[in-house]
């Protein structure tokens, strides 16, 4: 699907649901949308680019055109080389949120509203608890980049949940993705022939399976499980711990600050490694999964070591430390 208003509709005779998804397009849309169309309650699924969004009249129509009684807001984009630079990433992200809100708030049929968050919004610094639970109170918020832009959109979904209280609003906050066919400019750090890293930090960090991320979107948009959730693979890995089992050597770099590491990085061609990517690598990130688990009864089948594993063996990467799937 390309061009703003384009959708792609799979209907079949059934009585059911009717589903928007609002980035279609990426590898995470179009298992979503996949998912959906076997999915027994669901009539049928409209799919949208997510850059589609982020123009007023073009998401209106989508509305109205489709009828949805479920949205699935996937058009977030972390990545400014994607969305065609910081600005434009920052229209897509937060300016497309609001227009997409606006519109469904003149949708009276809409029952569900699930929007793909995350854990970017906890932000990174030296103080931040073990584990980041939904309602933990963030230290050092985020200032730039993807988590800000993250930040604000909860922020005026959070507006829309109270304007529409008949409205289910689900907030799934995400781990980074791994698995097969997924590509992050993270994973491409981890994954280089040499892994520079900040002297003297090892951070913890956590990662899921996309597979798992499709069936906690697809939970939440064939259900009604309103409030705010953290979703990752089990257990986390530090960052020395994924170089070894990748078979990739470290070489620790004095930090002059986080334009000078992202720098080097970008330099070896990985160009949307930024400032909250950094942070990440120096302070690590792990996210307490217990309110998904208690409220939703749902569990991820894959680890964040297996989450790893998977991406390594799909890009053609053999684990050179055997058991590694185990974590810590």
């Amino acid at each position: 699907m390309s061009g703003a208003g384009r959708t792609r509709v799979d209907g079949g005779p059934r009585r059911g649901r009717r589903v928007l998804v609002i980035g279609a397009d990426s590898r995470l849309g179009r298992s979503v949308v996949e998912a959906l169309r076997v999915q027994e309650p669901v009539r049928f699924v409209a799919g949208a680019d997510g850059a589609d969004a982020s123009g007023s009249p073009a998401i209106a129509r989508l509305i109205a055109d489709a009828d949805p009684d479920t949205v699935v807001h996937l058009g977030l984009e972390p990545r400014p080389s994607l969305a065609g630079g910081r600005a434009a990433m920052k229209e897509r992200n937060v300016i497309g949120t609001m227009q997409l809100l606006a519109a469904c708030s003149k949708a009276p049929g809409l029952k569900r509203l699930v929007v793909k968050s995350s854990g970017a919004v906890y932000g990174c610094a030296p103080r931040d608890p073990a584990l980041f639970a939904e309602d933990t109170p963030v230290h050092q918020p985020p200032t730039s980049g993807y988590g800000k832009d993250v930040a604000e959109a909860e922020g005026y979904v959070r507006g829309f949940a109270r304007r529409r209280p008949d409205v289910a609003v689900s907030v799934l906050r995400f781990a980074p993705f791994a698995g097969p066919g997924v590509a992050s400019p993270l994973l491409d750090y981890l994954t280089m022939p040499v892994v520079p890293t900040v002297l003297g930090y090892d951070p913890r960090l956590q990662f899921v399976h996309i597979d798992d991320a499709v069936r906690a979107l697809v939970l939440a948009a064939v259900g009604a499980h309103p409030g705010t959730y953290n979703v990752a693979g089990d257990g986390a890995m530090l960052l020395s711990q994924i170089a070894r089992r990748l078979g990739r050597p470290t070489l620790p770099v004095v930090s002059f600050g986080s334009g000078f590491f992202g720098a080097l990085i970008r330099r070896a061609g990985i160009a949307d490694f930024t400032p909250d990517q950094v942070a990440l690598v120096r302070y690590g990130r792990v996210l307490d999964t217990a309110r998904l688990k208690a409220r939703l009864g749902w569990e991820p089948e894959h680890t964040t070591a297996e989450a790893l594993r998977a991406h390594a063996e799909a890009i053609g990467l053999k684990p050179v430390v055997p058991g590694w799937t185990k974590g810590y």
